[in-house]
């Protein structure tokens, strides 16, 4: 294992996959998450994701990911292949967020969404104060180069897993140095939700 420290989103989502379980991890990125989940608990891994720089560091690291466009749905996946589908940090950098949950839940039994709070409270002094879109380390982005096309806090993501009767097994709220038990939506920078239909 590397020496980097495992950051805090990656640990509560390695809390909560299964040891032996078999992981999609839609937008993987450079495999960082999937490589610990392989060496940590054992996980049959396989990741999909569009960037061909971050798919090179995947295979480097010997993971098994396809070049793929998740807004386009997972036709070559059957229903519940996978015991979890992950969409860490993701879900906000797709075109059809409904599309690729629907997909993603279809694919899945259980899946683990995380997202950045974008009302976070250190994002919402800057626009207060500064009258600039916010850059905090769960968004570090300028907004010219952000990857994200979808700005939700963790109450907007609730409401809309509400709306569509998606079920909610599991919250962790993650914030600066540790998990937030109070007042999420204001101080987490993260959430991990476990979703199911």
């Amino acid at each position: 294992m590397n020496n980097n420290p495992i950051s805090h989103d990656h640990k509560a989502i390695l809390d909560l996959v299964s040891p032996s379980s078999s992981v999609l991890d839609l937008g993987c990125g450079t495999g960082d998450l999937l490589s610990l989940l392989v060496k940590e608990k054992n996980v049959k891994a396989q990741g999909i994701e569009i960037d061909d720089k971050a798919i090179f560091a995947c295979v480097a690291k010997g993971l098994s990911v396809f070049h793929d466009d998740i807004d386009t749905g997972l036709p070559e996946y059957g229903d519940k292949s996978f015991d979890f589908v992950i969409l860490n940090q993701s879900i906000q950098q797709v075109k059809r967020p409904d599309i690729v949950l629907r997909e993603a839940m279809r694919v899945g039994r259980k899946v683990i969404v995380g997202i950045p709070n974008f009302t976070y409270i250190t994002a919402r002094i800057q626009i207060f104060f500064k009258g600039r879109v916010p850059i905090t380390p769960s968004l570090p982005y300028e907004w010219h180069d952000t990857p994200n096309l979808h700005f939700l806090s963790l109450h907007d993501f609730s409401d809309y897993c509400e709306k569509r009767g998606i079920r909610i097994e599991r919250v962790i709220y993650i914030g600066a140095e540790k998990r937030v038990k109070v007042f999420p939506n204001l101080l987490a920078q993260i959430g991990i939700f476990v979703i199911s239909e």
